[in-house]
């Protein structure tokens, strides 16, 4: 069901060699871009209408508006389950709490006396969330999505998810409810790289957007980098991942159970234990075929996910080898399941977010951990963070100089500027100075 890579015996590569060993979907955003060019452009010409029957081709459903009426999102929440409601709020709550946080307050550097310079965080303007609806419907990625943009002071919020033909065309019942949970009322019926181009371009019934976030398909990812640099964007998110660091400490049954949980999301999802026990790595291959012969989405998810060329048992000599393994690899969720778990995860450099021990799986870290599940993927991970609330805000650097501190400094501004060929740089300087550069006392 899972396939094995034995890097024992021999000193493990450094850099790209080793990345190139380990497991990883084929998931090629710069082929998909080509196909969502025109996706885009047709949003872009014709608005609304083209949202209109791209609904229509894509998700079986002919709209009559792309924004979600107010009374839709009032109904959602009074028909939602008790149970779920409780346990969307938690997850808010919690939420909040860490994000909460993670707000940033202004400071200020007395860089010489007179002259100081402050960095200020201002938020975004406006923000686009995207919140999928394909094989699974996901309010749980609203939370992650708003309750960061609303700690960081986002003034405007918009949501778009995937029309749902089994509900008349609006997005799924739960999404709209989670919305409503958050005060997040504009929420539009738009699905993929046509919800982006939405937040992207503007249309007549959506603004748009300073920012687009969200988790997504391949077509989403290929949007986001269709529209890099005319709007932000969080991450290209790929199918998602697990990681697990291991050794005979850890319960196979725990190990194959967190496995199979990512497995669950999508074909391409990525299931990788790394460990230096044989006899573990045996016992969560017994573990897996009971327990996924016991689940949902076996054959058109899981197990495809867990033959794939992504998905692997990667045996190493020592935990000191599956941190470089781990490192290299650099996980969207990384699971340590070893003795001394907590110093082990203290050296890991590369991963989204890590779950330490037993009792902390990624599961949790989904829902209700009050960390966010907004992660980079694809090994992105030793260059990207997660979504927080730093994610919507920008820092912007105020200088305050009065003339005698601009004096005691002008001398070196013009020499650095004439030894970049750029003479009216310095001479900004010195025409505050009767175009003569002061003395330095």
């Amino acid at each position: 069901m899972i396939s094995r890579i034995d890097l024992r015996g021999d000193a493990l590569p450094e850099g790209p060699a080793l990345r190139d060993l380990l497991p990883r979907a084929d998931f090629d955003v710069q082929a998909a871009l080509e196909k969502v060019r025109p996706i885009c452009e047709d949003v872009h010409h014709r608005g609304d209408a083209a949202l209109i029957d791209f609904a229509a081709k894509f998700d079986g459903v002919r709209l009559e508006s792309v924004r979600v009426p107010a009374q839709a999102l009032a109904d959602a929440l009074a028909g939602l389950d008790a149970d779920v409601r409780a346990a969307l709020e938690e997850s808010i709550r919690r939420a909040r709490l860490v994000h909460r946080a993670q707000r940033r307050t202004a400071h200020t550097t007395q860089v010489v006396p007179g002259g100081a310079v402050t960095e200020k965080w201002v938020p975004v303007e406006r923000v686009g969330l995207y919140a999928p609806g394909g094989r699974s419907v996901y309010p749980s990625s609203v939370i992650m999505n708003a309750v960061p943009a609303q700690e960081a002071g986002v003034e405007s919020i918009a949501l778009a998810s995937p029309p749902q033909a089994d509900f008349g065309g609006l997005p799924h019942p739960t999404i709209l409810a989670a919305c409503a949970l958050l005060g997040v009322d504009e929420v539009y019926a738009a699905g993929g790289a046509t919800a982006v181009a939405m937040f992207a371009y503007g249309t007549e019934s959506c603004p748009p957007a300073n920012m687009v976030t969200g988790p997504g398909n391949i077509w989403v990812a290929a949007a986001k980098r269709y529209f890099t640099g005319r709007i932000g964007i969080d991450t290209e998110a790929g199918p998602t991942e697990i990681a697990i660091l291991a050794d005979d400490t850890a319960d196979p049954a725990h190990v194959a159970a967190d496995l199979i949980s990512q497995a669950e999301h999508d074909p391409l999802a990525a299931a990788v234990l790394v460990t230096d026990s044989p006899d573990l790595a045996d016992a969560v291959e017994k573990e897996l075929e009971p327990q996924v012969a016991a689940t949902k989405h076996v054959d058109d998810r899981i197990r495809p996910a867990l033959a794939g060329r992504q998905s692997a048992i990667v045996l190493v000599d020592g935990v000191e080898e599956g941190l470089k393994v781990v490192d290299a690899y650099g996980a969207e969720h990384l699971e340590i399941q070893t003795a001394d778990a907590t110093a082990v995860a203290d050296r890991v450099r590369n991963a989204g977010a890590i779950f330490i021990g037993p009792w902390a799986p990624v599961s949790l870290g989904d829902y209700a951990a009050g960390s966010n599940h907004v992660l980079p993927t694809g090994g992105c991970a030793c260059h990207s963070s997660g979504l927080s609330v730093q994610s919507f805000l920008r820092g912007i650097h105020i200088v305050d100089y009065t003339k005698d501190a601009l004096a005691e400094v002008a001398h070196h501004v013009v020499t650095l500027a004439e030894a970049e060929d750029l003479p009216a740089h310095g001479a900004a300087v010195k025409a505050r100075f009767g175009w003569k550069v002061p003395e330095t006392k």
